[in-house]
């Protein structure tokens, strides 16, 4: 069997690469233009079991064809895809703009689901992303040294409730929270982004009056219906550096629903940090 593997941005596609590969199967990457790093070259330099396709962003028919030409049958959605990218910076074919206006609303999901059906309709079945990669998904517990304090424990509490509800919605899935109060929301700038716009806003109340305190807690959460084959939550080392910057110190994240990247890199840079990380329970 080859595998069809739809690149996007970050380590999530090299992970599932490489873990494809240990499989003994052959790879077809059609590495999206805007996103997939250019190592993605480099890999099929040194791999011949490896067979790398560039395309823009709004390719679809492109994609499909590409497939169809490799005898893929069987795709997996790896990477994230800047929902900016998504729905202001593509120029779309044919086949992708009459998708665009089938669309009952222009959330990612809906967009994601559509492209899922119209790959199936082609022979080509898209599978869970996770498929190569269950043992990054968190496990349930506190996963640091630390555990959260009393306050983290009540912000995390609080702030999953936040999250779920604005989860729901396909507008984000990560708050920041401090004192039970939400500082920000995410919505298509991503969860880095949205850490560091709470870092600045409490950097912006030094010196004034302010009831919170500046400690953030960042809570994770997939939606209430995530589709396993794209838009995964993911945690890496990236992250935690925001984090350390933006002066959170809890992290809290969904068990069997999030993948962790570089774990031990990522615990003990979290560690470190005096940063506590729990999977909540879904």
């Amino acid at each position: 069997m080859k595998l069809g593997l739809i690149a996007g941005n970050g380590r999530f596609p090299f992970l599932l690469l490489d873990a494809a590969r240990a499989q003994g199967l052959p790879v077809v990457v059609a590495a999206i233009r805007e996103e997939t790093d250019p190592e993605m070259d480099r890999r099929a330099e040194i791999d011949n079991g490896i067979t790398v396709y560039w395309l823009s962003l709004g390719e679809l028919s492109r994609l499909i064809e590409t497939f169809h030409k490799e005898g893929v049958r069987k795709a997996v959605m790896a990477g994230q895809v800047k929902h900016k990218q998504i729905f202001s910076s593509i120029r779309p074919d044919w086949r992708l703009a009459k998708l665009l206006l089938s669309l009952r609303t222009r959330n990612t999901d809906m967009l994601l689901g559509a492209v899922a059906k119209v790959l199936g309709d082609e022979g080509i079945e898209l599978i869970r992303s996770t498929s190569f990669l269950e043992p990054l998904l968190a496990v349930e517990g506190v996963l640091t040294p630390r555990a959260p304090d009393e306050d983290e424990k009540k912000n995390i509490e609080y702030g999953l409730g936040v999250a779920r509800a604005v989860a729901a919605f396909d507008i984000g899935q990560t708050v920041v929270v401090a004192a039970q109060a939400c500082v920000a929301v995410e919505a298509m700038e991503g969860t880095d982004a949205t850490i560091e716009r709470a870092g600045r806003l409490m950097q912006s109340l030094d010196g004034g009056a302010s009831t919170l305190e500046r400690k953030l807690t960042v809570v994770k959460v997939a939606k209430p219906n995530q589709d396993m084959r794209f838009d995964v939550p993911v945690i890496g080392v990236a992250t935690i550096e925001t984090m350390i910057r933006a002066g959170a110190t809890c992290l809290s994240v969904e068990a069997g629903h999030t993948l962790l990247f570089d774990r031990d890199a990522l615990l003990g840079r979290a560690s470190q940090a005096g940063i506590a990380i729990v999977a909540a329970p879904r």
